[in-house]
């Protein structure tokens, strides 16, 4: 594990000087802004509790994204066909936690060995995927799946990596679900089996 951890960040370190000179917002220099990012990883519940838990996040918001059925709802997206998977966008001061720190921790906390998957949950609407918005984090997110599979550590990737389309926020009753809801939350993630198949998957506990 330590050993793609150090190639991600020699790799991520490449990227940046690539970039110097020109102020990216999706790897800002100083501390105070903010900053994008979209995440799929299955049930968006999870994964938005489990990012709002990371230093440095501003805000976690749910969301359909990936397809082309406009103004899509938890319903049509539920039984697919609308290309949309469920996702949550970030809002982060990139001062505090880095783009590069925020694909590890995503990595992390998803299975990428499956396709059109996550934990109990089947079918593309449940794919994992990382959404860039601009050349910067495209080549942050290319170093990274590469230095996982270079380290042995994973031997498929089947997280989708795309740009970013639009974002539909997903109905109030999602947003901060965990909070809300902590019973039917815990209850999900358990049964789901999310943190045991993470654990199995990256030989380590989140």
């Amino acid at each position: 594990m330590k050993n793609w951890l150090q190639s991600l960040a020699a790799l991520a370190l490449s990227v940046l000087v690539g970039q110097a000179g020109a102020q990216s917002p999706s790897v800002p220099a100083s501390a105070g802004q903010r900053a994008t990012a979209i995440f799929a990883g299955g049930c968006f519940w999870c994964v938005e509790a489990d990012f709002e838990k990371l230093p440095g996040v501003i805000a976690a918001e749910s969301g359909y994204t990936g397809g082309k059925t406009a103004n899509p709802t938890y319903q049509t997206v539920s039984a697919g066909g609308t290309g949309h998977t469920e996702a949550v966008r970030l809002t982060y001061d990139p001062g505090v936690v880095s783009y590069p720190v925020l694909l590890d921790f995503f990595w992390r906390h998803i299975d990428p060995t499956v396709k059109d998957r996550q934990f109990c949950d089947v079918g593309n609407q449940y794919r994992s995927a990382i959404y860039y918005n601009s050349p910067a984090q495209k080549a942050l997110v290319e170093a990274s799946k590469a230095a996982i599979l270079k380290s042995g550590v994973l031997k498929e990737i089947h997280t989708e990596i795309a740009p970013e389309s639009a974002f539909y926020l997903a109905e109030d009753y999602h947003q901060s679900y965990y909070t809300k809801n902590p019973l039917r939350y815990n209850y999900y993630r358990l049964t789901c089996g999310r943190d045991s198949r993470v654990a199995e998957v990256w030989g380590t506990k989140n």
